[in-house]
């Protein structure tokens, strides 16, 4: 088990990600744009595009990432079996690093699972 809180991780992100909105606003209403447009259901759903883009954190490294994506697949109804399949390829295409980084991720899964039991 990791030593990283991603509740507290992300809380905090989503805080300084407030005072961006705020001093960049046209940066981030676009930023805000391409992320709707690109989770928007279409050939693929949401939940779909969210495990994409958590293979993608964890092939990055992406501490944050990983919390937000994380959440978004809990809250979009996506399983644990599914978490760990996908988790199966993200290791399959990055390698040890990747291994590193799906044991967190699968942390992070079980922090937020906690928090909608």
């Amino acid at each position: 088990m990791s030593t990283t809180s991603y509740p507290k991780l992300t809380d905090g992100i989503a805080r300084q990600v407030g005072q961006l909105r705020k001093n960049i606003p046209d940066t981030m209403k676009g930023f805000s744009a391409m992320a709707q447009g690109a989770t928007a259901d279409g050939a693929l759903d949401e939940k779909m595009k969210e495990l994409v883009a958590m293979g993608i954190a964890i092939a990055l490294r992406c501490d944050g990432c990983i919390g937000f994506h994380t959440k978004s697949l809990i809250r979009l109804g996506a399983t644990r079996q599914e978490f760990e399949e996908m988790l199966g390829v993200a290791i399959y295409m990055g390698g040890g690093p990747s291994l590193m980084y799906a044991a967190q991720a699968l942390d992070a899964w079980d922090q937020f699972g906690a928090l909608h039991r």
